[in-house]
């Protein structure tokens, strides 16, 4: 009985030291978890790295601002492209922001009695852009509105020989398209489409003649478009311009 007991007492011995060396191990585990979890932590919160793309800054746009559409072409330049005319300062067009987009028409019927009548119509619009990080830079912006309104024009609606090229001296890209359109009498349109920084002007200008007055002179028409066009670009550096700081007096030293 008492071997019996002794053996027994053995057996629970030997049968307990696995108990305890499987909780130290967990023990021993659990702590280097611990630690794992804390280097997880810590790199968590460590700053990235910069992954060595730099990523290139949008340049600003050139004009923060756009003229007054109406006022943007001199007043005897209006007499002279639309003689007659219903209001010489012009019809702006309503606008939900207009430093971003702003336009601005003229029309007249100048009446010369048996020698009969001529129409002409003006309309100046401006559109500005800003650089945006998934649209683009300003001018880049501009340039793509530029090749639009070009591609519009020479679409118009019911157009016949239309002639389009380039306008020299007029902003950083110009052109002139110059085509015909039957309605009632023949009208002669002309537009110039001119981009100036991040700034895009298109001036429409076109004439026709009733009660038997004479068709207009088409390259006068062009011509008179383009210094009015010269002058709406112009006004939109002028518009961008920054006041200049006045200079300030130098202080005296101290004695």
């Amino acid at each position: 009985m008492h071997r019996s007991a002794s053996r027994l007492t053995r057996v629970l011995a030997c049968a307990a030291v696995p108990v305890i060396l499987t909780v130290a191990g967990c023990s021993s585990d659990s702590g280097k978890d611990s630690g794992s979890g804390g280097d997880k932590k810590s790199k968590a919160s460590a700053p990235a790295k910069p992954s060595g793309k730099a990523t290139a800054a949008l340049e600003k746009a050139a004009f923060a601002t756009l003229p007054d559409p109406c006022k943007s072409v001199q007043t005897k330049t209006i007499e002279t492209l639309v003689p007659q005319a219903k209001d010489k300062n012009g019809t702006a067009t309503k606008s939900n922001d207009l430093t971003a987009r702003a336009s601005c028409s003229w029309n007249g019927l100048d009446e010369d009695g048996l020698k009969g009548s001529q129409y002409r119509w003006l309309s100046i619009s401006l559109i500005r852009y800003e650089s945006h990080p998934s649209l683009g830079s300003a001018n880049k912006r501009a340039e793509d509105q530029y090749n639009k309104q070009v591609g519009i024009a020479k679409a118009a609606e019911g157009a016949h020989d239309v002639k389009a090229e380039a306008a020299d001296g007029i902003g950083d890209q110009a052109t002139s398209v110059v085509y015909g359109v039957k309605k009632d009498v023949d009208f002669f349109n002309t537009t110039i489409v001119a981009r100036t920084q991040n700034v895009v002007v298109t001036l429409d200008y076109n004439g026709a003649a009733y009660e038997g007055a004479g068709a207009p002179d088409q390259a006068k028409l062009l011509q008179d478009a383009i210094t009015a066009a010269k002058e709406a670009v112009a006004s939109v550096g002028a518009a961008g311009e920054q006041p200049k700081q006045p200079e300030q007096q130098a202080s005296p030293s101290p004695q």
